[in-house]
């Protein structure tokens, strides 16, 4: 059986996610969740691997962010990787529970693009489309 480390290495370097999503407002196409794991599933099948992903919530100055964990395991070893997305305040057209699956979806693609080292520098969320940056406060 190869090691998790072999394994996640082969994933890293022949998966291919396509971002065949496309906004229309911002005129540009993206990944989501489902289209990273629709290109991973068949290398989970050849590694007789698993992913596990999970959420958990977190308040930080009054602010909601959803935690989200993604763990690849071959049965005996794992490894795992984390990403962070706060709540929107509000989101027109949307309830409680959509604000928050919103940020699940969005902490989980991040920290499934970590773990698989999928490059994210042409993504929407990366380009700079203003024209000064303000560092984030700390959390």
């Amino acid at each position: 059986m190869s090691s998790i480390h072999d394994i996640l290495a082969d994933i890293q370097t022949r998966m291919v996610a396509p971002k065949n999503s496309w906004n229309d407002f911002g005129k540009y196409k993206y990944r989501n969740v489902d289209s990273i794991l629709q290109a991973l599933k068949p290398f989970l099948l050849e590694h007789k691997c698993t992913i596990l992903m999970t959420d958990k919530i977190e308040f930080a100055e009054g602010r909601v962010y959803v935690l989200a964990t993604v763990t690849l395991s071959n049965g005996t070893d794992s490894i795992s990787t984390t990403a962070l997305a706060r709540e929107s305040l509000s989101k027109k057209g949307m309830d409680e529970s959509q604000i928050t699956g919103t940020a699940s979806s969005y902490a989980r693609k991040y920290a499934l693009s970590g773990l698989f080292a999928i490059d994210g520098s042409d993504d929407a969320d990366a380009l700079n489309n203003t024209a000064t940056y303000n560092e984030p406060a700390p959390m």
